[in-house]
């Protein structure tokens, strides 16, 4: 197969399935908890990774163990639990857009906590999409409500977490496969995740009704293929065509995710959609190669 095709398709499978998270996590929420959804996911791409990282464990450093937990934490298990609480609130569109943030907040992140040079460009981007982020967030119905709002703030708070994880695992993980880091963080924050699952009261149910069984399926669903597979798709995409290209996987999200909107009756305007790209704009400005005339950290 020709590598090009090869590379859109994994771009598209990976686009479809990131997208197609949010969605899942509607359906796991309709008889589960945001914690007992959040957990089941966690757990269960653990137990998917769990061979790779029982393989890898004890070629790790051990002081590297630490960072790779605390990668799990970050980039996983927190975001994990802050998405599925935004979501019993907000549209699981407008969570697909406001993840399209995310390479923002590793620009930001770098060069506030990692002494990062930050190019013109991705100074550019940063304005362009908060502004996008802060129109689409006006859009939105019932926007002064207090509890609309702080709801919407959680989905910030995740990206926040994944730019800062993203920035930690360049710095003090860089000699580790991704792939290992992958597997042996999601495998160790299982262990949290089950612990959370437990005082949540999910095993004390009698019988798996329909009630609590078909959420139960979605969150697996969510687990294996929204975080499991994904992850070793999006590395496969990153060693074969390069960081730009599999970056770029951040384009896809947003517009699958409001696709699945639309198709389950979430309302998508005309606002919206003129939000969404000057977010996506501003994201690829942010990625967008520049070579000449970089500017300082902003912490310098």
């Amino acid at each position: 197969m020709n590598n090009k095709l090869y590379h859109w398709l994994l771009f598209i499978a990976l686009s479809f399935i990131w997208g197609s998270s949010f969605i899942l996590m509607k359906e796991g929420l309709n008889g589960l908890s945001p914690f007992q959804v959040a957990s089941i996911r966690i757990i269960t791409s653990g137990l998917v990774l769990l061979p790779i990282a029982i393989r890898y464990f004890n070629k790790i450093p051990g002081n590297k163990l630490l960072f790779i937990f605390l990668s799990g934490t970050l980039g996983s298990l927190l975001p994990a639990y802050l998405f599925c609480i935004a979501e019993q609130v907000i549209d699981s569109a407008l969570a697909g857009v406001l993840n399209s943030l995310t390479p923002i907040f590793v620009i930001i992140c770098g060069a506030l906590f990692f002494q990062s040079k930050t190019p013109l460009n991705k100074i550019i981007g940063i304005v362009i999409a908060f502004t996008g982020s802060a129109l689409l967030c006006l859009a939105q119905p019932g926007f002064g409500q207090h509890n609309n709002f702080a709801y919407t703030s959680l989905i910030i708070m995740a990206t926040l977490l994944y730019g800062y994880n993203v920035n930690m695992v360049h710095r003090h993980l860089a000699d580790i496969p991704s792939l290992h880091i992958a597997a042996i963080a999601l495998s160790l924050n299982a262990i949290p995740a089950f612990a959370v699952l437990w005082f949540t009261g999910y095993f004390n149910h009698s019988n798996l009704s329909s009630t609590i069984l078909w959420p139960t399926i979605f969150s697996c669903i969510l687990g294996v293929f929204g975080t499991a597979i994904a992850t070793v798709l999006f590395y496969v995409l990153l060693k074969r065509a390069g960081a730009v290209f599999a970056s770029m996987v951040t384009y896809g999200i947003p517009i699958v995710a409001i696709f699945w909107g639309i198709i389950y009756g979430e309302k998508v305007g005309w606002l919206d959609a003129l939000s969404l790209l000057i977010i996506l704009s501003g994201v690829y400005i942010a990625n967008k190669k520049m070579p000449s005339f970089k500017i300082s950290s902003i912490n310098k």
